[in-house]
């Protein structure tokens, strides 16, 4: 089948043909339709997170069942469906307590085996890890669930009071998807991010372009993941608010400080959003079938499974050119 490979940590991704994914028992192939050109995947790719190479990308995606593993019940060939990022062993007190993002024995499409910037790719424990998509729900608007839209949406769990102000630092895919949802929700939302054209987006969405936020916010969340983003998101608080963590820190970042005398006196509650599970995906699907959220408004270009790898190494430029998720179509 037709992939996208990379054989070294910055090394030019490549469409070559590979080998068919191997079909787990209790696992399923998916035809994949359409793919997220996420951050992560450059991350990867930059080294930033380890991964066996050489190495597919590509961790959010939407397709058909191409083929079920003979353990596998409560699907069929042809279903269309989606998937989390984090897929969950199935088996641990993580994933039968519903938190199989926390998995401890978790495995991830385009980091711990080849993903889906492919004509197929491989899920594992597919009982746990497979959501049907609704009729409603087109691949391109599902490719945009699996990573940045999910994890937005757990990030804002918990309930808003009435007029809320939201802080979201980073306004990428991620960002956006927070803009979208807590505009959903009701709340006041401020977008702060160097690029114009990101700002512009979440504008569009119903946003107030910030440079700075200072002690206003009752939930701020860092959608970037760095060091000045955590530390401006926790200083945008007002007393007893929530930091959410979301962008990935690694490298320095990962031991970023953070005003712990802020956190201390303010009673500032600093929390980490890991993706979603699975089984919490029909309330995020009723609010998209029902209207209220629209994923696919956030999609900013789709573009051939050929140029998904172009798209990925531009991301070395840290001011994005354009706003809104890039989705790779099969």
């Amino acid at each position: 089948m037709r992939a996208l490979v990379y054989d070294a940590v910055g090394a030019p991704v490549v469409l070559r043909q590979i080998p068919e994914p191997a079909l787990p028992a209790d696992g399923a192939i998916v035809e994949v339709r359409a793919t997220g050109v996420c951050r992560s995947d450059w991350h990867a790719w930059r080294g930033h997170d380890p991964v066996p190479l050489p190495n597919v990308p590509g961790h959010e995606f939407a397709g058909v069942i191409a083929a079920l593993g003979s353990d596998v019940t409560g699907f069929a060939v042809g279903d269309r469906v989606t998937v989390p990022f984090v897929n969950g062993c199935g088996l641990c007190d993580y994933c039968r307590s519903g938190n199989a993002q926390v998995c401890p024995a978790q495995t991830q499409p385009g980091f711990t085996h080849p993903g889906s910037f492919a004509e197929r790719v491989a899920v594992r424990a597919a009982e746990t890890n497979l959501v049907r998509l609704p009729d409603e729900i087109d691949f391109v608007g599902a490719a945009a669930l699996g990573c940045r839209f999910a994890t937005a949406f757990r990030a804002l769990r918990g309930p808003l009071r009435p007029g809320a102000t939201v802080a979201v630092y980073g306004c990428g895919g991620v960002g956006l998807s927070a803009v979208m949802i807590a505009v959903a929700l009701g709340a006041r939302v401020l977008a702060v991010d160097p690029s114009p054209a990101a700002r512009a987006a979440a504008v569009d969405l119903g946003a107030v372009a910030k440079t700075e936020v200072l002690g206003e916010a009752d939930v701020a969340i860092d959608a970037y993941g760095s060091a000045d983003t955590a530390m401006a998101s926790v200083r945008s608080l007002r007393r007893g608010g929530r930091h959410v963590q979301v962008g990935l820190m690694l490298g320095g970042d990962a031991r970023a400080p953070l005003p712990w005398d802020l956190v201390v006196a303010h009673e500032l509650e600093i929390l980490g959003s890991h993706g979603m599970a699975a089984v919490d995906y029909p309330a995020m699907l009723d609010l998209v079938v029902s209207g209220k959220l629209n994923p696919r408004r956030l999609v900013g270009s789709t573009i051939p499974l050929a140029e998904a790898g172009t798209a990925l190494m531009a991301m070395d430029s840290a001011v994005a050119h354009a706003g809104g998720i890039v989705v790779a179509v099969c």
